[in-house]
């Protein structure tokens, strides 16, 4: 299980940007991967953080993502594979009455669900 914490901070400029933080001083900077579509997007950076707890996460929003519809980004850490958050772009008509962009949120809360529940049973049961 991930100690990571991540929280987003803003979108701007076509780049999503989040503080990550895992309580340690100094460490390392986790590996992280963003998923869009269930590829790898490219350009991921993560640096230091201004407090030195942490570190400042960009995730450059492809502009082939940019398209009528529901968007869902996933920010996965590599080494145990957790999800540690998700994002979601919208965009074109009519997305309140589009059961394809509910089905799509209710899919990315679903994996996120799926992966707590797994992480309980084996804490429970080691």
């Amino acid at each position: 299980m991930s100690n990571l914490r991540l929280t987003k901070t803003q979108i701007l400029e076509g780049t999503w940007e989040g503080l990550l933080s895992d309580g340690r001083v100094g460490a390392e900077p986790p590996l992280l991967k963003v998923l869009h579509m269930g590829l790898e997007v490219e350009g991921v950076t993560i640096g230091s953080a201004q407090d030195g707890l942490g570190w400042h996460l960009r995730v450059p929003i492809p502009i082939k993502a940019l398209s009528d519809g529901v968007q869902t980004f996933v920010v996965v850490d590599e080494k145990t594979g957790d999800t540690l958050d998700s994002f979601t772009i919208l965009a074109g008509e009519a997305l309140a009455e589009d059961i394809r962009a509910e089905i799509d949120l209710l899919r990315a809360e679903l994996d996120m669900l799926k992966k707590a529940f797994r992480r309980h049973c084996i804490e429970t049961m080691g």
